[in-house]
């Protein structure tokens, strides 16, 4: 039975069926992707037909990201469609509303700022951004300069959706003069 009858939607309507998350980490290893351990992925859309060519490290976080394999621009003048690998290295982290394009490899301890344009290789201990993407400062000095200012700029430990009416207030204060920084 198609997932879009009528038939099917009173199913999911009463409860006897579930829709399929299609962009679920299960869902993903199902159709070939290979994901490691302790990935996130947020919003995040992977190739549905070509998902089988991306790869993903382990300590990833993906939030609002479109993952392409496949560029269909070769499609009408040539019959068929580029298609390339996406392999993301281990510990990266890449901002919401970015694209990662085919044929592309993220090094690992990357940072990839939101809404960049991944059209070519990340080398390892990188923080990049921009459309196209380009390289801000090594992940180290990232790392490190928010260290340093973890020591001036305020800290709060209360998950976001525990913090009461009272710490939101505090934060929406506190950080009218800068950045902070959240648990």
């Amino acid at each position: 039975m198609k997932e879009t009858s009528f038939f099917y939607r009173i199913l999911i309507g009463l409860g006897l069926k579930q829709r399929v998350d299609y962009n679920s980490i299960e869902e993903l290893r199902k159709r070939g992707v290979e994901i490691g351990e302790n990935v996130h992925l947020y919003g995040t859309s992977i190739d549905f037909c070509h998902g089988f060519l991306v790869s993903i490290g382990n300590n990833v976080t993906l939030t609002g990201v479109t993952v392409l394999a496949h560029d269909a621009s070769t499609q009408i003048p040539l019959g068929v469609s580029k298609v390339g690998r996406v392999i993301i290295g281990d510990n990266v982290f890449v901002g919401r509303g970015s694209i990662i394009l085919p044929n592309v490899r993220i090094g690992n301890n990357v940072i990839v700022g939101a809404g960049s344009v991944v059209s070519r290789d990340i080398p390892d201990n990188s923080v990049v951004a921009g459309n196209p993407v380009h390289f801000l400062c090594s992940y180290n000095d990232y790392v490190d300069r928010h260290r340093q200012n973890m020591e001036t700029r305020p800290v709060y430990h209360t998950m976001w959706n525990e913090k009461t009416d009272a710490e939101k207030a505090e934060m929406k204060n506190e950080l009218i003069s800068g950045i902070g920084y959240d648990k």
